[in-house]
């Protein structure tokens, strides 16, 4: 090979390396909780806080695992059914409560590129909550995407004693 063959195809090379596939780096999609007490400051978890699921096939997942003073957190959202369900078991040595969080969502999927993987969007359309440790549950954004500012829910816990 000659010096010019040799240099077109380095070039060659060189240019096909660099492409501009423009996939998002952080392409997580999370919901994000904000713990309030009845006034509306931010409070602090001091119980014990662990979150689960149900997957499709029956099996349980464990999406936040003994979690201990926190006042916010975030959690993945499912796209293959229009409602989650979450399982948020309380405790701190004396009493055990678990609260059930139904998340009710329109599923949108999201495409940067052909060589990007899907994403989904979601739109919070409804949320229910039963009573035992939380008193209450809102909706603060309904858009979830791949912007991690918003709070999307503001969870009111029960006075603890």
């Amino acid at each position: 090979m000659n010096r010019k063959t040799l240099l077109a195809l380095f070039v060659a090379v060189v240019l096909s390396a660099c492409s501009s596939i423009d996939c998002p780096v952080q392409n997580l999609v999370r919901t994000y909780y904000q713990l309030k007490t009845t006034g509306a400051a931010a409070d602090t978890l001091t119980d014990t806080l662990t979150i689960t699921s149900r997957r499709a096939d029956g099996s349980d997942t464990i999406l936040l695992n003994r979690a201990v003073l926190l006042s916010s957190f975030a959690l993945p959202m499912g796209y293959s059914n229009p409602e989650d369900t979450l399982y948020f078991r309380f405790s701190n040595g004396t009493y055990v409560a678990v609260d059930t969080i139904c998340i009710k969502k329109d599923n949108y999927p999201h495409f940067e590129s052909v060589d990007c993987s899907a994403s989904f969007f979601h739109q919070i359309t409804a949320v229910r909550t039963t009573h035992y440790a939380i008193d209450s549950i809102s909706i603060n954004n309904t858009s979830v995407n791949y912007d991690t500012s918003p709070e999307h829910f503001h969870l009111y816990l029960k006075k603890r004693l």
